[in-house]
């Protein structure tokens, strides 16, 4: 055996170095046959161990994506936006529209006043005029008489504000006192003689209180008022007929409109202590329709919150110096007095002349002019005023 490798006998083992270089593909078996270039693409080379590792690409959004994505958020958030100054709008539009139509009247006496106290007290007058009335109007009120029939008032009350709880203060309008001017007579008078001005001066100087502001309503914005809470919730403690106030109602509570709560809160000859009792009813009544000012459905109910900014404009009459914000604030006030956070009194009175009692009422008004309403002890503070 030689051992020439180009020996035709290794032939088998390192093919022949005798062939030709360009041999082609198809001249070896199919077995041994050397591929061609591949079509498909070279798979990438994996990273090294040690290699620097690149920061992960950020996959950015097909575009129009995020824009699409927040343009369906946006007209929702700007709807309720809108929505929410809309609605505050409203609620400062009605009362500022509302504003503009209430009458104000020189009420504030010159000279001769009590100087400044802390807190603020209103004055308060229901008066009986029938300005604004028709003849059926007037028939169905039980209030008689056409027109602006005179200046006399069925309800004097003083509001006071301060640190303390809010105080409603009735003042019997028989109350005798001294009217400047016409000697010792009823309180009431001093408004038919002249007007808010004389009666604030008799009042400042009776009961040395200051007052700052003036609101005098009728009957037209009385009725209004309380139909436009939806009605209120008397309790007669008995069975009231009076013709002359257009009443008949039963005893016990009840809820009653407009007509009806005018009439009891008139109401004064079904009663054995006529105007104190009376008082005593302006004040449930008044009470009554604070309660239900406060109520969410309120400032909720769009027409409800416009009935009610609206329904005593057209009879309601405030002091020159008197602003909005003035007129919001006791209209605050009037819904606290009868909860925990307010008072309602009457006047202390010794007997149903109607003559006060000195004693007790010195103390209470030396209480309100100091702002100390939260130290007004009960004895003080009664429904009917009279010491029993």
């Amino acid at each position: 055996m030689s051992d020439d490798p180009d020996s035709p006998e290794y032939d088998w083992l390192y093919g022949s170095r005798k062939r030709s270089q360009k041999a082609t593909e198809n001249d070896a078996p199919e077995h041994t046959r050397v591929l061609g270039k591949l079509d498909h693409p070279r798979a990438p080379d994996l990273p090294r161990r040690d290699a620097p590792q690149e920061a992960p690409r950020e996959i950015a959004p097909t575009p129009g994506t995020e824009y699409r994505s927040k343009k369906r958020r946006i007209p929702w958030v700007r709807l309720v936006l809108l929505l929410v100054i809309a609605w505050v709008a409203f609620l400062v539009a009605v009362p500022v529209i509302a504003w503009q139509k209430i009458a104000e009247v020189d009420a504030m006496p010159k000279g001769g006043r009590p100087a400044d106290q802390p807190g603020t007290t209103y004055l308060l007058v229901g008066s009986d005029s029938r300005k604004g009335l028709s003849a059926e109007e007037n028939k169905r009120l039980g209030t008689g008489g056409v027109g602006d029939v005179g200046q006399r008032t069925d309800t004097i009350m003083l509001l006071h504000t301060g640190d303390g709880p809010s105080l409603l203060l009735s003042i019997p309008r028989d109350s005798l006192v001294p009217v400047p001017g016409h000697g010792t007579t009823k309180i009431n008078a001093a408004f038919a003689y002249g007007g808010p001005k004389l009666l604030i001066r008799t009042l400042e100087q009776t009961t040395g209180v200051k007052i700052d502001h003036y609101v005098e309503i009728g009957f037209g914005g009385f009725v209004n008022s309380v139909d436009a809470v939806g009605g209120v919730t008397i309790c007669p403690t008995k069975k009231m007929v009076d013709r002359r106030a257009n009443l008949n109602i039963r005893k016990g509570c009840q809820e009653v409109d407009g007509v009806t709560a005018l009439g009891y809160a008139r109401s004064r000859h079904t009663s054995g202590i006529g105007d104190i009792d009376r008082a005593k009813h302006q004040r449930e009544v008044v009470a009554a329709i604070g309660k239900e000012v406060v109520t969410p459905w309120t400032v909720l109910n769009p027409w409800r919150y416009h009935r009610i900014v609206n329904a005593g404009v057209s009879s309601l009459k405030v002091s020159d110096g008197t602003g909005p914000i003035d007129l919001g604030k006791f209209a605050l006030a009037m819904t606290r007095v009868n909860g925990k956070d307010g008072l309602t009194c009457s006047m202390p009175i010794r007997d149903l002349a109607v003559h006060w009692d000195r004693t007790r009422a010195l103390a209470l008004l030396k209480l309100i002019k100091t702002d100390r309403t939260a130290d007004i002890p009960k004895r003080l503070c009664l429904p009917t005023g009279i010491n029993q």
